[in-house]
């Protein structure tokens, strides 16, 4: 019989702290992804408008809090930061269904909470971007993000199915608390972890700069360097229009193609199959083929498959959803584990945050855009016709990294120096 397993990160305990955390968290955020916006559906009767304003609030702190996120996150200890937006969010969440019981629920608190839960997620997210390199050596960042994609693509096989039984069983807001309770478990786990952070570069606070001054660091190293700059603008691009196609897509299953929230469930954890293959195989088809063509063609496909779901007949739906659901998980997971890995390799340590940050910005802050461009045109054209327009801009996105050196580079590089001047617009 075989026992635990022993190589690379499964001996690692404060890994598989934070990795358990993800899984926990993962699983919850998938219940609830299905089960907020089918509670401004089923319970409030919002328009397809309304619903992709929800998105909009959910996603507008990464425009307004990402890059002084950046700032704080390097300049303060990360796991803090980590266990705060773990229990905040669990705290938010919760008031949904307690809102719920007394009949006071409204749109506008679900707005409030998905800007609130947004807020939290901003710095969430940028300091658990900044917290992996420290927790592990650099040869294990892309093991690292492989296994933190198998937890993300496994929720997303496992979580929609079971988000939507919660929501036919017990109604759409009691399934929000789910998500309220794995934020909990999420935070619990964090604060296990007892490997502490080096603070590399840190100075003493008088001396250091101001935060605009950090701010336009961050700025610099992202911005000057080719691959990063070529990176962030085909990752915003196809999250630009993935976001103004899918800020409708629970609307166009439940009203044009006419499907329960059981179904549509089923449907979402059927297609990430796509993404637990892709979290698995990532490494082995990035190393077969280079990172740079291995990224040109998961991009250029995924615009094909989401235009699938565009197509599919209302009298058989399910293939189309399912196939173009399986064929995005796969490229857009793919995608992920390289472009997060290669960015986490190649820059200084004292520099993650607002590294990250920059590139949350910059790619995430078009998914408001695009959802609220979503709405619009879905009430305008149509909800079949926008999912269509998303899927053509979505697969143009490759042409960022065709047309940069990034399309030349085959193995993961070496970190980059300082960042003094221009010397850091090339990989060492």
């Amino acid at each position: 019989m075989r026992g635990w397993p022993t190589g690379g990160l499964w001996r690692h305990a404060d890994f598989l702290k934070l990795w358990s955390a993800e899984t926990i968290s993962q699983f919850g955020t998938q219940v609830s992804g299905l089960a907020l916006p089918l509670v401004a559906i089923l319970v409030l009767d919002a328009s397809a408008f309304e619903v992709a304003a929800l998105g909009v609030v959910q996603f507008a702190p990464f425009i307004f809090f990402t890059l002084p996120a950046g700032v704080w996150v390097d300049r303060l200890p990360r796991r803090p930061i980590l266990i705060t937006g773990d229990f905040g969010r669990a705290l938010l969440l919760a008031t949904v269904p307690a809102a719920y019981v007394t009949d006071t629920l409204t749109l506008g608190q679900l707005y409030v909470v998905g800007f609130l839960v947004g807020t939290f997620t901003v710095f969430f997210d940028v300091a658990y971007m900044s917290y992996l390199p420290s927790l592990v050596e650099r040869e294990q960042i892309i093991e690292g993000n492989s296994k933190l994609e198998i937890s993300r693509s496994a929720a997303q096989v496992g979580g929609p199915g079971f988000g939507g039984a919660l929501v036919e069983l017990f109604t759409a807001p009691y399934a929000v608390l789910v998500d309220a309770v794995s934020f909990l478990g999420s935070g619990l786990f964090i604060l296990q972890i007892r490997k502490r952070e080096e603070r590399v570069g840190s100075i003493a606070q008088e001396e250091r700069p101001g935060l605009w001054a950090e701010l336009k660091e961050g700025l610099r190293f992202v911005l000057g360097n080719p691959y990063l700059r070529a990176q962030a603008g085909c990752t915003a691009t196809s999250n630009f229009f993935f976001s103004l196609g899918f800020a409708i897509y629970l609307v166009y299953a439940v009203r044009v193609l006419e499907l329960s929230p059981g179904v549509i469930g089923i449907v979402l954890s059927i297609g990430s199959l796509g993404s637990l293959a892709a979290a698995f195989t990532s490494q082995r088809i990035s190393g077969r083929f280079g990172i740079g063509p291995t990224t040109i063609g998961v991009t250029l496909f995924q615009g094909p498959a989401m235009l699938l779901i565009a197509l599919a007949p209302v009298d058989s739906p399910l293939p189309f959803l399912v196939i173009g659901g399986v064929a995005m998980g796969f490229v857009i997971v793919v995608y992920n584990i390289i472009q997060v890995s290669f960015r986490q390799a190649i820059c200084p340590e004292r520099l993650q945050g607002r590294m990250n940050s920059v590139m949350r910005f910059i790619v995430w802050g078009t998914i408001p855009v695009g959802s609220l461009a979503g709405g619009v045109l879905g009430t305008w054209l149509g909800l079949r016709e926008t999912i269509a327009i998303g899927a053509i801009g979505a697969g143009l996105s490759f042409l960022w990294i065709l047309l940069s050196p990034q399309r030349h580079l085959r193995e993961m590089p070496e970190p980059l120096t300082e960042p003094v001047g221009e010397a850091v617009t090339e990989p060492a």
